[in-house]
């Protein structure tokens, strides 16, 4: 989460960065209360999202951050987040999978992200497979996503990078100092994770 934060804080050029789980955990969104998800899931590492939406169980997901910096995230966020899942969706195609887009969402039945499909959600065999969550800043826009459920063949994140833009280059991150500074004083503290709203 503080890589995110940094990387759109900086960023020149939008960012595809996906990464795994180092073990279970747990993800919430900005405005999730603390005590409901502790006592769910009391066996993960917990961390508040900076982006809003519901609980995200990480361990076996794809996961992955968009940053677009400044005037490149102009669409409205309704927009922006159904050209992304549509990017993610040819994405799948092209691995074999069959995903369709969910046209608009229903009742939440929890605040489980992948319990609740809201609109552009992807979803296969009546299941939500892939959800995400955005912020939108002076900096740009942060899109937080996770693919559940599916095979994905290695290398998918390639795949996807070349849905979003025509002209992609891989490299590796290194962590910031900044974003150290906001995983220790921010992401890590007792603060951002209990936070009452």
């Amino acid at each position: 989460m503080a890589i995110d934060e940094a990387l759109l804080a900086s960023a020149p050029e939008p960012i595809l960065r996906v990464y795994r789980w180092a073990r279970p955990a747990v993800s919430f969104g900005y405005f999730e209360r603390w005590g409901p998800i502790r006592a769910a899931h009391p066996g993960r590492e917990a961390v508040r999202r900076w982006t809003g939406g519901g609980v995200v169980l990480h361990g076996e997901d794809f996961t992955y951050s968009l940053l677009l910096p400044g005037g490149r995230a102009g669409a409205p966020l309704g927009e922006s987040y159904g050209l992304i899942h549509g990017a993610l969706r040819a994405a799948l195609a092209d691995a074999g999978l069959t995903a369709g887009m969910a046209a608009a969402g229903g009742t939440a039945v929890s605040r489980a992200c992948f319990e609740n499909p809201v609109e552009h959600d992807l979803l296969s065999g009546g299941r939500k497979i892939a959800g995400a969550a955005q912020r939108r800043t002076r900096a740009g826009l942060l899109h937080q996503g996770s693919v559940q459920g599916v095979d994905l063949p290695a290398g998918f994140g390639g795949v996807f990078a070349g849905k979003l833009g025509a002209e992609v280059r891989a490299r590796e991150f290194e962590i910031s100092d900044s974003a150290e500074r906001l995983a220790a004083e921010k992401y890590g503290s007792t603060g951002w994770l209990e936070k009452r709203l």
